[in-house]
């Protein structure tokens, strides 16, 4: 299973709208929209799980496609790194 990293996209993207925009390329397992608290509106983010061949076949067909108005960004999720905030001063 791949995780999926989805950037720049619109306020009003939905979780209906990602699975259609993903499902040609496979079975998509999971979405997980990032929500603003108070607008309810998308942050601009997302994550969109499929198995490892259907999510490098998503990658490589809709990294920069226009989606909703915006040229949307996939990429592969990478692990969070604790403490790579920068050094103090």
């Amino acid at each position: 299973m791949k995780r999926m990293f989805v950037r720049n996209l619109a306020p009003d993207t939905r979780e209906d709208d990602l699975r259609t925009l993903f499902s040609p390329h496979g079975t998509v397992r999971r979405v997980e929209i990032v929500f603003d608290v108070f607008s309810r509106k998308c942050k601009g983010f997302a994550f969109v799980d499929m198995e490892g061949h259907e999510a490098r076949a998503a990658m490589a067909a809709l990294d920069g496609r226009d989606f909703m108005g915006r040229p949307i960004r996939v990429n592969e999720e990478r692990e969070k790194v604790k403490g790579r905030r920068g050094k103090r001063r």
